[in-house]
């Protein structure tokens, strides 16, 4: 199958809260230079349809559920106008379109630069005007959760919707301890009001900005997908384990050691 009737394919499946056979089972063998190209493809259908991509979602940056998924490095994918929004703690969100969706609570980055390799880790986070705290819901097209690495690409990173709470504007002077409270903040994720799982910064490759730091590097070597530019949004992966939702449950967080609020959502 060539990229263009991959993601075809893929794009219905999503359209239709519709799953299918893993590809990684159907293409034995499928690199990750031909993943990407599918995500090329997808976003070229996504854009040609009147969708706006505004940013890229980092995916499998936790290390301590690869042993859950049988993956084993992070993955990225584009996300839309149509699927991020800002909300407010209380909000609801709509979840009943999406295949086995999961929630994340994550961390998001604004950025007022364009990274590139080769910067350090400082100058990287230098080109963040804003970080926020939300959840990202995940999805899968394909059965049970049971693909491949390949496969996670080909989904457009298992990306469904992100929902960024409060946005903060980074102060002049505060980058340095702010980079530090990234990586050691705690947060706990909370079901109907009860405590299901907890956290740190540094789950997410040892810190958001590091896992941005990530994705520059990635990126840099793709010769198919654009580099990242000064306005995207980053959602920087989940900080705990990726949990099963349904319609009628309140998801919540509470967030200690940085100067972000915690977040509650309704699920429908």
């Amino acid at each position: 199958m060539r990229p263009e009737a991959i993601a075809a394919e893929t794009l219905a499946a999503l359209d239709q809260a519709r799953q299918m056979e893993p590809y990684s089972r159907r293409l034995p063998g499928l690199s990750a230079e031909e993943a990407y190209a599918v995500t090329a493809e997808l976003r070229r259908l996504r854009t040609a349809r009147g969708e706006k991509q505004v940013g890229r979602k980092i995916g499998f940056t936790n290390r301590n559920i690869w042993p859950e998924y049988g993956v084993y490095a992070p993955i990225w994918g584009d996300m839309y106008d149509t699927t991020v929004r800002d909300v407010v703690s209380g909000a609801a969100c709509r979840i009943s379109h999406l295949p086995e969706p999961r929630i994340e609570p994550e961390i998001m980055l604004g950025l007022e630069g364009e990274p590139r390799p080769g910067m350090s880790l400082e100058q990287i986070f230098a080109t963040v005007g804003w970080i926020a705290h939300g959840f990202e819901i995940v999805q899968s097209v394909f059965p049970g959760w049971r693909f491949a690495w390949t496969d996670c690409v080909i989904d457009n990173g298992l990306h469904g919707a992100l929902l960024i709470g409060p946005r903060r504007q980074i102060e002049t002077g505060e980058r340095a301890k702010l980079l530090e409270a990234l990586a050691s903040f705690r947060i706990t994720l909370s079901r109907n009001g009860e405590p299901v799982d907890r956290g740190v910064g540094a789950n997410v490759l040892d810190g958001p900005i590091q896992a941005l730091s990530h994705l520059v590097d990635v990126l840099g070597a793709d010769r198919l997908n654009p580099p990242l530019r000064a306005g995207e949004i980053l959602t920087t992966g989940t900080l705990t384990r990726a949990l099963q939702v349904s319609p009628g449950e309140t998801w919540s967080t509470m967030i200690e050691g940085i100067d972000l609020p915690g977040l509650r959502v309704s699920l429908g």
